[in-house]
């Protein structure tokens, strides 16, 4: 059996192992493939593994017949013609919820450096201005207190949840929306809301939902505008919900006080995108999953998917 993973380097760069996979059949790993090497890098692959790489109706084509599975080293799927590839009779599997608790670290990471503005003033310290002040303590800016503040959580999935469990350890309020009917559980302080009372409400809004046409651009001049000028805004979900532009404007014009992003409308960033350069916005590249904890759990699921179809049992299939 020939197995092919076009892009393995953002899993794997070397720190975890493979050798699980070698062991179910001929394996042959790419770090990154570009669109004119799919076809010949995976023609007469039996299993296709694939993170960012674009799987269109053509190449469906010209991988079929030998051609059976996709395993997906994400959650999301969209990068896969996965209807089509139902159709020429190719399973197509993915990683739902490995990555749970590192995004919602992340979230907080963005709350708390932009609270209590750790870097700026750890860089003061470092220069020097903490050795010259006459006082025992300075800040340089206002600082703030997550107790009583109100967190909006877009988005009221595995990812919403641990944000809200956390969001209720600092003793903050939680409002949330989702599409369809949630179960609170074990949280105290949830309200579910309208999105446009999450919005205007909300200290902080987080987006945590999945990237659909009604989520594309849901964060936009219309729903910033109905923004606290205090508010914090933090996207760890998919870049596309975000007009960018809008939300720069936001930020240099001062109509919400910070943002902190982990996604991008195109990733790479453009040297182009306004966020860029907007005043209080604070971006990493796409890294909420990239503990090597939660890549060592992405693969072992991914080990796992392939097994279990080896098996007869196929799992997490998002084209059934």
């Amino acid at each position: 059996m020939k197995i092919v993973n076009l892009d393995g380097y953002t899993l794997n760069p070397g720190d975890l192992s493979w050798q699980n996979i070698e062991k179910l059949g001929d394996y042959t790993v790419y770090d990154r493939t570009s669109p004119d090497k799919i076809i010949e890098r995976a023609k007469g692959a039996n299993i296709l593994f694939v993170n960012k790489t674009v799987i269109t109706r053509e190449i469906l084509d010209a991988l079929s017949p030998e051609l059976e599975y996709i395993g997906l080293q994400s959650t999301g799927y969209n990068v896969v013609d996965c209807d089509y590839a139902k159709k020429l009779g190719i399973t197509v599997c993915n990683i739902p919820s490995y990555s749970t608790g590192a995004v919602a670290q992340l979230v907080f990471s963005f709350i708390l450096q932009i609270t209590n503005k750790v870097s700026m003033h750890s860089q003061a310290v470092m220069d020097g201005e903490w050795c010259s002040c006459p006082d025992f303590c300075f800040w340089k800016a206002p600082l703030t207190e997550l107790y009583n503040k109100t967190i909006g959580i877009i988005g009221f999935g595995s990812i919403g949840r641990q944000v809200a469990r956390i969001a209720e350890s600092f003793d903050m309020k939680v409002l949330a929306y989702s599409p369809r009917p949630k179960d609170k559980g074990e949280l105290k302080t949830v309200e579910f809301v309208d999105i446009d009372t999450l919005i205007s409400n909300s200290d902080i809004i987080t987006c945590h939902c999945p990237l659909t046409p009604e989520t594309t651009g849901l964060i936009n001049k219309r729903t910033i505008s109905k923004m606290k000028k205090s508010a914090i805004f933090i996207n760890t979900s998919r870049g596309p919900v975000v007009d960018e532009q809008a939300l720069a404007d936001a930020l240099n014009n001062g109509d919400i006080a910070a943002a902190g992003l982990d996604v991008l409308k195109v990733e790479p960033a453009r040297k182009d995108n306004p966020l860029l350069t907007a005043k209080n916005c604070y971006i990493t590249p796409h890294i909420a999953w990239a503990a090597k904890e939660t890549r060592a759990r992405l693969l072992s699921i991914l080990e796992d998917n392939l097994k279990a179809y080896l098996d007869g049992t196929p799992q997490n299939v998002v084209n059934k």
